[in-house]
C-alpha cells in the first residue's frame, strides 16, 4: 500500500506546480494578439464572400528582444499561398509596423 501511494505521489514531486511558458513566450503572444486584432479589422473591411471563406491566415512570431518581435502572416487557399505579409511589432509601445519589401 505504501508503494502504491508513493508511486501516485512521485510525479507530483518532480513536476512543478506552476508553468512558466507564458513568461517565456509573453512577447510572442502579445505580438500575435496585436497583429491578429489589426489583421482582423483590415480583412473585415475588404469582405468578399467567395474569397473570405477560402483564405486562411497562418501566423508566425519570432522574438527579437524583450519588446520587439516579427510576425509573418501567410494567407493560404488550399495548397496555394495567396499572400505573405511581415510586421515588426513593438509590444512595449503597442506599435505595429508593416514591413514592405
Amino acid at each position: 500500500m505504501k508503494k502504491l501511494i508513493a508511486l501516485i505521489l512521485f510525479p507530483f514531486l518532480i513536476i512543478p506546480f506552476e508553468t512558466k511558458s507564458n513568461e517565456n513566450f509573453s512577447v510572442e503572444i502579445e505580438a500575435l494578439t496585436l497583429v491578429m486584432e489589426q489583421y482582423k479589422k483590415d480583412s473585415n473591411s475588404d469582405i468578399n464572400l467567395e474569397d473570405s471563406n477560402n483564405k486562411k491566415p497562418i501566423y508566425l512570431a519570432l522574438k527579437q528582444d524583450e519588446c520587439n518581435a516579427t510576425v509573418k502572416v501567410t494567407e493560404k487557399s488550399g495548397f496555394e499561398i495567396v499572400n505573405t505579409e511581415s510586421f515588426d511589432v513593438n509590444v512595449c509601445k503597442k506599435e505595429i509596423l508593416k514591413v514592405i519589401k
